[in-house]
């Protein structure tokens, strides 16, 4: 996006160049951070369908455009100049001719830079080239870059500066800006899809006395009023299915959770995540529940059933693929179920399938492990694995008639775990059993598993009717939805650590 004059010339004489233009423009009376409003009154895209049809020298006089946006190209030509102007929707040329505006607003193309915003009124035409272009009666200043722009942003080696500057990212690439309109789109369509069901949006407490719901290390604040400490919350679950006591039946929310772990390509310390619960419900028809909601995204979005994926067509045609967790263990990692329930050969079985054993181990903990190292990269199309163990679910339902199973399914899509979901444990004396096992485990010193909720126990001994819930991440989905292996694509701000002074 640099001039060829900029060629040679070092950030600091660029920046200066820049910081001469906006002082001769003031001096002009021509401040571009003066103006407090500018009336737009079409897109990029919209001049482009509305006038789509225009012959090559044809014009429109009769329709003028009010159109703001980002300077992205200039070429001044003696008398006339041609400029690329980019809004949200997309890009259109503009032309304008000094016998047509006048000396004064012609010579203000002296001090524009590539970057800067500007406003214009016109009508269109489509040019001798064959371009359609607007004709610039009218031009307003309404903003001014300070700093030169890359010229290939993708291709920095530092990568980091990306996400750093992530206003920059999106001003040069215009695919990463569609990336985060098609997570608004994602977002919204989730919504409309479950309000026409019934399900009441609600909000729950960021800022918890204990953070339950999940395994995971919280992260830590201080009231300083109360002199309290508190963690912020790593799952929204324990406070919506209190709202199902209450009698709501059927909630959701879309909100940002904390998490104090590690950061890869599927996992950042702050994401989002839907959790909705049924009263009433079994896990069985949640899973249907999931899978029509999945398959309607995905066609709505789309206009398909299939999506590729790092490379990879990935059908999303309905029925999904179903397996039980301990069927996927035995064909995939040669494990039984028997092997896999005794707690006190966890550590065997992680040295006898090569997996690392560190200096404390839970049970749950080995399972997963064992889980995430030889069935996770097995599960590529749309796949549910059911029938979870007990010992890893613990706010889960048992299983009727099978009690060291829970009623539990996970979604995994792409190798990656994208929902999590089951029959709520409502049975408040197995619920405090589970609590107080958790408690042991977490003495022997698995940080991961948090302290007991003791008011969620009482909050069921007033009675919670049979429901089934699930939680999904909602940037996993878009990673999907938009083609990205790396959730810090589809995050707008991903944690950064700080650069030094």
């Amino acid at each position: 996006m640099k001039d060829a004059g900029d060629l040679g010339k070092t950030e600091a004489e660029l920046i200066a160049a820049r910081r001469n233009n906006l002082a001769a423009l003031r001096s002009r009376g021509a401040d571009p951070f003066a103006a407090s409003r500018y009336e737009v009154t079409s897109k990029a895209h919209e001049i482009a369908e509305q006038h789509g049809g225009l012959a090559k020298g044809e014009d429109a006089p009769e329709h003028v455009v009010g159109i703001a946006g980002r300077i992205v190209s200039l070429r001044k030509m003696g008398k006339a100049v041609f400029a690329d102007l980019e809004d949200r929707t997309g890009r259109i040329q503009l032309y304008l001719r000094k016998d047509a505006v006048g000396d004064e607003m012609f010579d203000l193309f002296d001090q524009l830079d590539r970057g800067d915003l500007i406003g214009v009124h016109g009508y269109p035409f489509r040019s001798k080239m064959g371009e359609l272009t607007i004709r610039v009666q009218r031009l307003s200043i309404l903003g001014k870059s300070l700093w030169p722009f890359p010229d290939k942003w993708h291709g920095l080696v530092d990568v980091e500066k990306r996400y750093r500057q992530r206003y920059v990212d999106l001003i040069v690439n215009p695919e990463i800006r569609d990336v985060f309109v098609k997570r608004t789109r994602i977002v919204a369509t989730l919504r409309h899809f479950l309000d026409a069901r019934g399900f009441y949006e609600v909000e729950t407490p960021v800022m918890l006395h204990v953070a339950g719901g999940a395994a995971a290390r919280p992260f830590r604040t201080h009231h300083n009023a109360l002199d309290l400490d508190l963690d912020l919350r790593i799952a929204t679950e324990l406070n919506l299915k209190r709202l199902i006591v209450g009698g709501l039946e059927r909630v959701y929310e879309i909100g940002r959770i904390f998490r104090n772990e590690g950061m890869d390509t599927k996992h950042n310390p702050e994401f989002t995540m839907l959790e909705l619960y049924a009263a009433y419900w079994s896990a069985a028809e949640m899973m249907d529940f999931n899978e029509e909601m999945l398959a309607h995204l995905v066609t709505t979005l789309s206009k398909s059933d299939v999506l590729e994926f790092d490379g990879k067509p990935i059908s999303f045609k309905r029925p999904f693929a179903r397996v039980s967790y301990f069927e996927a263990m035995q064909k995939w990692a040669g494990v039984t179920r028997e092997e896999l329930l005794q707690p006190e050969h966890a550590r065997e079985l992680l040295a006898r399938l090569g997996l690392p054993q560190p200096a404390t181990t839970s049970h749950g903990h080995a399972l997963d492990k064992i889980f995430e190292a030889f069935i996770e990269p097995k599960l590529v199309d749309p796949t549910f694995v059911y029938d979870y163990p007990v010992v890893i679910s613990p706010l889960a339902k048992r299983k009727e008639g099978d009690p060291e199973i829970a009623d539990r399914y996970e979604l995994f899509i792409a190798h990656m775990e994208v929902i999590n979901a089951f029959s709520e444990l409502n049975d408040p004396d197995d619920q405090r059993a589970r609590f107080e096992a958790q408690v042991k485990e977490r003495a022997a010193g698995d940080e991961e598993i948090p302290p007991p909720d003791w008011d969620f126990v009482t909050a069921l001994e007033y009675g919670m009717p049979p429901t089934a819930g699930m939680g999904m991440g909602i940037d996993r989905l878009v990673m999907l939805l938009t083609n990205n292996t790396s959730i810090r694509e589809v995050i707008l701000f991903p944690l950064q650590r700080p650069l030094p002074p």
